[in-house]
């Protein structure tokens, strides 16, 4: 392990790796913080080349959904938990509910929901063994696709990020690239040209491009996410995985606003600072993309589509809030959702304490 990923391990409560030799099942799951609540966060099913990878990608993910939830306003930590597997290939009934039995182990501390390579209808098979389960299919009286207002949330910022660079709470009359058109990104597409923005895509998934072209045959495709950051853009959305804002996208982005639904956009620290120095306003990923952790979190009180819809919509006022935080410091906007995370963690964390389910 290398250092960078051991000094990041030790800034979590706690982490879990998991294995069921019967069930080909292994998992790890990373407990960031509990100081505002229970951590919640997705399990991501995904092929990673090495348990290293796995083990840098959840530790990674898991500060940011600490940072998400508190900068949302939740009264919940920080988690995440990844599958190493293919999912179309590794999936069964059997591997979810290990996985269940093994976050029921953790009594609370950690709840899950659905993430990259995951649906409701996996959530369903591990509540079989597991109390703790959020995004869970409507028909079980859950959120369903948690997608739905993550990509609202995403848009609510891109309308601040708008506002703070042309004045006006729009993208109407601008070119927006989406990087990215899955899950979320199929939905954004949605608001975007609704709000009258052209709209370029493209995506490594041959079957996910040819979904949103089904829908809106008039998108522009590109082959590339090279190609596409190098096109004219107002607007850079980036919606597939993370690392996304490397110095080479940087160096040839055009757009004037960077704000996507991906996690951990930042390839390394120092890309905001770079980003601001070439005019660039970037509006921080967990800030935009925390609807749908909004929408699962909202299933914990019995759902309400509307409640959690409206509470989405303050993802305007806070990225709104960002800005002139970054503005009144001068710092860029990541620092300054740090800043604002932080102070809540904080002032509300030190009346908690660790969770304990």
């Amino acid at each position: 392990m290398s250092v960078d990923v051991f000094e990041l391990a030790h800034e979590h409560e706690q982490v879990v790796f998991c294995q069921d030799a019967a069930t080909g099942l292994k998992a790890i799951i990373a407990i960031h913080s509990t100081a505002l609540g229970p951590a919640l966060g997705g399990t991501r099913f995904h092929p990673y080349p090495s348990t290293r990878a796995a083990l840098e990608d959840v530790l990674n993910l898991s500060r940011g959904m600490t940072y998400k939830a508190a900068l949302a306003g939740l009264d919940l930590g920080g988690g995440k938990a990844v599958i190493i597997g293919d999912p179309a290939r590794d999936k069964s009934e059997a591997l979810l509910r290990a996985y269940g039995r093994f976050v029921q182990s953790l009594h609370g501390r950690y709840l899950t929901a659905c993430d990259v390579g995951t649906y409701s209808e996996d959530m369903d098979e591990v509540a079989r063994e597991c109390s703790y389960v959020t995004g869970r299919t409507v028909a079980h009286g859950g959120a369903g696709d948690s997608s739905v207002l993550t990509a609202y949330g995403v848009f609510q910022g891109m309308r601040a990020a708008a506002e703070a660079v042309w004045g006006e709470p729009t993208v109407a009359g601008r070119t927006v690239g989406v990087a990215g058109v899955g899950k979320v990104g199929r939905h954004l597409v949605e608001h975007l040209l609704e709000d009258g923005a052209t709209v370029v895509v493209t995506d490594v998934s041959t079957a996910a491009l040819d979904a949103v072209r089904q829908l809106h045959p008039a998108l522009r495709v590109v082959a590339s996410t090279a190609e596409l950051v190098a096109s004219p853009l107002d607007v850079y959305a980036p919606c597939a995985l993370g690392g996304a804002l490397s110095d080479d996208v940087v160096e040839v982005l055009s757009a004037k606003i960077v704000c996507g639904a991906a996690n951990n956009q930042l390839a390394h620290p120092g890309i905001e600072k770079a980003l601001e120095e070439r005019g660039i306003l970037y509006a921080p990923d967990y800030c935009v993309n925390s609807g749908g952790l909004i929408q699962v979190a909202d299933e914990l009180e019995g759902f309400s589509f509307e409640r959690a819809k409206q509470r989405a919509t303050a993802i305007l006022d806070t990225t709104r809030r960002v800005f002139e935080l970054a503005k009144s410091d001068g710092v860029p906007p990541a620092i300054a959702a740090d800043r604002l995370a932080e102070r809540r963690m904080r002032d509300v964390g030190r009346l908690r304490g660790i969770w304990l389910g």
